[in-house]
Order: structure tokens, then sequence, then C-alpha cells
């Protein structure tokens, strides 16, 4: 027997509901906040995402689904959104058709890790993306976007945590300042950290090993080296999130794992999760455009991952809506008569199922109450001969008859 990929879960009926249940609320929240969808591809040119979410990440460095296809070119599944949608938005000169552009995305990620609880190798977000505003009340709406669609959802306990990584002319000196730290203690760094310390300091606080971390407690922090526009760009932010009625917690370690965050980078929480409680999370990555051979516009974004959005997530508990008609043809005539009403009824949008293997009629009332259909609809060798059909309400197990020669239209009626 051939398995499934370790990390590469099938989404089965059952749960699949749930799924459209999640994608649909996400779906109406982004018509609401008036954002467009793109869809782009899964795969990319690898260099694509070296130069956006930076080489000595840990997503390029170890996560990467990467190849080269026939031609030697390499090409790599995508470990996150961003990067492909602002490809898309270059490649088609997206950014000239609106000077604030909403977007957003739904869809499998692809990376390398080793698989846990709300953690798989191929995974889902929800993704959205705002291009053309700097304005801080854009980070704030952005934020109140996420935050609607996971409470709605019926997400508990939410906790985010903001902090704002400065911007080009501020983070120079924090990089200096931070590296001298690093260095000052690289002998008791794991590997990659040692590493990161010359090449991309910033990425070191992103360290997963709780010994490195315990040593960055004393590390300097970015808010002392904020320049006065981005003190200001933050602190008004989180002014809009009070106006909203949202709390917060600064964090002043929080840097995220891709390079391209500059300003507010936030991540929201939830309970439940264990350890990797991060249900959602986004930042501004300004210059980003800019970086990938595009103009140079603002950027900020969010991704809500959809597996760990399910673990906490208080879904209605029947999400398979009842099946409105069963219909029950006993015998070859009245099959033939029927399944071209079945048909018209598919047509007008009504859900009908008919059996088509012959089975008894014990036996597909039976199936009827499996798919909890409303009402039955009997046709057999009589009914035929007395040109009526039976019409059964399955809840109270009453029936009637209703004339063949005026059937369809009945049923519309009844069904409506």
């Amino acid at each position: 027997m051939i398995k499934a990929v370790r990390g590469f879960k099938d989404i089965l009926p059952g749960e699949s509901e749930k799924w459209v249940y999640i994608e649909t609320l996400a779906r109406k929240f982004f018509q609401t906040y008036g954002f467009r969808e793109i869809r782009i591809p899964i795969l990319e040119k690898t260099e694509l995402f070296a130069r956006s979410i930076g080489e000595t990440t840990d997503i390029v460095e170890k996560e990467m689904y990467t190849f080269l296809d026939r031609h030697k070119e390499s090409l790599t599944l995508r470990p996150e959104a961003t990067a492909g949608i602002c490809r898309a938005v270059i490649e088609n000169g997206l950014y000239a058709k609106a000077k604030v552009l909403k977007l957003f995305t739904i869809g499998p990620m692809f990376r390398h890790e080793r698989p846990q609880k709300g953690r798989l190798r191929q995974f889902h977000q929800l993704n959205a993306e705002v291009f053309g505003s700097e304005a801080p009340g854009t980070d704030a709406e952005i934020i109140t976007l996420a935050m609607d669609i996971l409470k709605v959802g019926g997400a508990e306990d939410l906790r985010l945590e903001i902090n704002s990584l400065g911007c080009s002319r501020c983070r120079p000196a924090f990089r200096k300042a931070l590296q001298e730290f690093l260095m000052g203690l690289r002998d008791r760094l794991c590997e990659d950290c040692r590493r990161r310390a010359e090449r991309n300091p910033l990425r070191a606080l992103d360290c997963k090993r709780e010994e490195c971390q315990a040593l960055y407690t004393q590390a300097p922090l970015i808010k002392d080296y904020w320049c006065e526009e981005c003190r200001k760009h933050f602190e008004r932010v989180l002014e809009f999130l009070e106006i909203q009625g949202l709390s917060y917690q600064i964090n002043q370690r929080l840097v995220r794992g891709l390079d391209y965050y500059v300003r507010t980078t936030f991540e929201i929480k939830a309970k439940g999760l264990g350890a990797q409680d991060t249900v959602a999370a986004g930042g501004r990555y300004d210059g980003l455009l800019k970086a990938l051979g595009g103009p140079d516009i603002p950027g900020i974004g969010f991704a809500i991952g959809v597996e760990r959005f399910l673990l906490v997530a208080k879904l209605p508990q029947d999400l398979i809506p009842p099946l409105d008609l069963y219909v029950v043809a006993l015998g070859e005539e009245a099959y033939r008569r029927l399944l071209p009403l079945v048909h018209e009824l598919r047509q007008e949008g009504l859900s009908v199922e008919i059996d088509h293997e012959g089975r008894s009629l014990k036996a597909q009332l039976k199936q009827a109450n499996k798919l909890k259909a409303r009402f039955a609809l009997i046709v057999g060798e009589n009914e035929l001969k007395q040109g009526e059909a039976l019409w059964r309400d399955m809840e109270t197990g009453t029936q009637e008859s209703l004339p063949l020669a005026s059937l369809l239209s009945e049923l519309k009626a009844r069904l409506g």
C-alpha cells in the first residue's frame, strides 16, 4: 500500500466541511474590508524566495522544497505567499490600477519541517496583503481584520503581540549594536546563531533554541534605536488599535523569521496550541517590491494558518447541510420516469439524490435517513398505474399523494 508523504495530510469528508466553513468566513471578511482575490502558482523560481525572505533565514536555509527542472532551473514550492503576490503585482502591473491595492489568497504552502500539532509540511494559509499605503491606520486595519476572522471563527483567549523593527534609516545602528553583543557571546551560541551573528544578526533573535534565547534577554532593544518617524508611526498604530478596542502586548524581542519585515510586525497567539501557539502573523514590508525589481511601494500583510485555526475554532456542530429530497424509484420504469425529474430539480439548485442500484424501499429510505433528507419521493409500479407519487416527510413520517402529471411544478413549490 502506498501511503501519503510524511507531513502531507488528506482532508477527508467530515473535515473538509470545516475547511469550507473557515474559508467562506474569511472570504466574507476579505470582501467586507475591500480585498480582491488573487491566485498565484505554488511553484516559483527559487531566486524569488532567496531575495525576499532572506538567504540566512531558516526557511531558505533549511525548509524549502527546491529542485532543478529539466532545464536545470532551480524551482521551489512556495513556503509563503507574500513573495509570490509581490512578483505577480510587479509582473502584471497591478500597482498602477489602484492607489491602494488590497489582495487576498487562500491555499497551500510547503516547508520541510518536523511534523507536529498544527504544523505540517504542506500547510494552508489565509493571506491578506495591502500595497500603496504606509499610513499607521492601514497597519491597524490589517491587524483588526485578522483578529475579526479569528474571533468570529470562535478562537478564544487570543493574544496580540506587536513590535516595530524600525526602518532602513534607524536599523543599521541597532544591527551594529546587536552584532557586537552577539560576537561577545559567540562561544556560547549555537552553530546557526554564530553564523547569523556575522551575516544577519536579527535572525539570531529568531532562534528556537532555549539556550540561545536565555542569552538574548540582555540583548539591545530596537526601541532604543528607532528614528523619530518610526517611533511616531508605532505610537499611532497602537493608538488606532486602542480606538478599535483591541488589546495588545509589546514584545521587543519579536522579529519574525523573514528578512523583508520593517516597522510593524505582529503575531496573534491562541490558547490550546502548546509551544507553537502562533495562529496568525504578519507585518510591514516597505521596500520589498523595489528589491524584487518593482516600484518603491509600501506593503503590509498577514497570514493565518488554517490548520492551527481549526484546532482552536469553535465551529457549528453540523456543517453538512440536509438533503432536500431523496427520490426512491422502485423498478426500471419508475427510474426512467424520475431520472429527468432529478436532473431538473438539481438545475434549480436543489440537493437531490436518487438510487441507481435498484435497492429495496427499506434500503433506500435508510439511505435517505443517513443523508438527513428532509423529504422522500416514492414511485413504484402501483404509483405509476395510479398516476401519482408518494411524498414523505422524513421527520414526521407522514405521507400524501401527489399527481405525476404536475409533479415537477408541485415539487418546485414545496422545495423552493
